[in-house]
């Protein structure tokens, strides 16, 4: 197209100094032949003057000419565009007829399908024995029925567990909520069994805790120490006896059980109940060998044994025997 263009305007651009050479030629007067060299001279010197004219033009003479192919070419565009807008246009329209066959045609044979379908379904159900509507309305009435039947039965049967569920928590909710009210409370008592300093205030508050909680193994032995303060060790050993039958490892009542039998002088029973104790907790040891209740247990050698103060048993002996020789002599 460029090249086109370029061509076009070179030939104009040489043909157009021509042309205004001969306009310019042509405004000379037609002189007669026999005026000779004169004539010739004025000649020359008026085609030096017309090519000094071109060569003096400040403007090409070509505008028109590239006008004139511009609009053409711009003509032929919008032709061209013209005629590629219509065949877009039946392309378009043709692919529309085209779908919408391909959408009747696909609608005609499902419909056609669907009834070969109905037909085929109708006549297995003829030939299995439903022969009518009826039956077969009836039969599906009669499954729906008992497949709902046994759905409502199971969701009814997993309601009753989730309500069976939710009883249980909200008994068990109320049994804790009623146990921390009764662990506060006996909290509160054992707070004022140790602010007292009397053996029969300790004893009437351990009541109140057993009152509350009979088989509190702990308030059963601290009642039985504060028994024994009172000089009371059969009502002791009983109470101690119970803590044992609500709990078999409790170390507190095998303790209080030496002291009580340490009470009655029943040293072989105090130094057994001793040993269960030790057994249980060896910290009973260092609370064994201050308690004022064992101290009848001193010189027993099996609780010397065991407390392992044999050697300082033996030195003692030592001494008291060379006392007694000292005192016959």
């Amino acid at each position: 197209m460029r090249s086109l263009i370029a061509t076009m305007l070179l030939v104009a651009a040489s043909w157009l100094p021509l042309s205004v050479l001969a306009q310019a030629q042509e405004q000379v007067p037609a002189q007669p032949q026999e005026q000779g060299a004169a004539q010739t001279a004025h000649q020359a010197a008026r085609q030096a003057a017309a090519e000094e004219h071109v060569n003096s033009l400040q403007e090409p003479l070509f505008n028109p000419f590239v006008e004139r192919y511009v609009l053409d070419e711009l003509k032929q565009l919008r032709t061209e565009m013209a005629a590629q807008r219509v065949t877009l246009t039946e392309q378009f329209v043709d692919r529309q007829i085209n779908v919408a066959d391909k959408a009747i045609s696909y609608a005609t044979d499902t419909v056609t399908y669907f009834f070969y379908l109905i037909a085929g379904v109708s006549s297995l159900l003829v030939l299995v024995g439903w022969t009518s509507i009826r039956d077969i309305k009836e039969k599906v009435h009669g499954l729906a029925n008992e497949e709902i039947s046994k759905l409502v039965s199971q969701y009814e049967a997993r309601l009753r567990g989730i309500e069976e569920q939710l009883s249980e928590k909200t008994r068990h909710i109320e049994s804790n909520r009623d146990e921390i009210e009764l662990t506060k409370e006996i909290q509160s008592l054992w707070l004022r069994a140790g602010r007292e300093h009397t053996a029969a205030g300790k004893i009437a508050i351990y009541d109140q805790i057993l009152g509350l909680r009979a088989d509190d193994g702990e308030a059963l032995t601290y009642k039985a120490d504060a028994v024994l303060e009172l000089g009371e060790p059969q009502w002791a050993i009983h109470l101690c006896q119970r803590a044992l039958e609500v709990d078999p490892e409790n170390g507190n009542a095998y303790y209080q059980l030496a002291c009580a039998h340490a009470s009655l002088e029943q040293w072989e029973e105090a130094v057994d109940y001793l040993a269960r104790a030790l057994e249980i907790s060896t910290a009973y040891r260092d609370e064994a060998m201050e308690d004022e209740a064992l101290d009848g247990l001193q010189e027993y050698p099996p609780f010397a044994r065991l407390m392992g103060i044999e050697s300082t048993g033996m030195e003692a002996g030592v001494v008291d025997a060379t006392e007694k020789s000292q005192s016959s002599s």
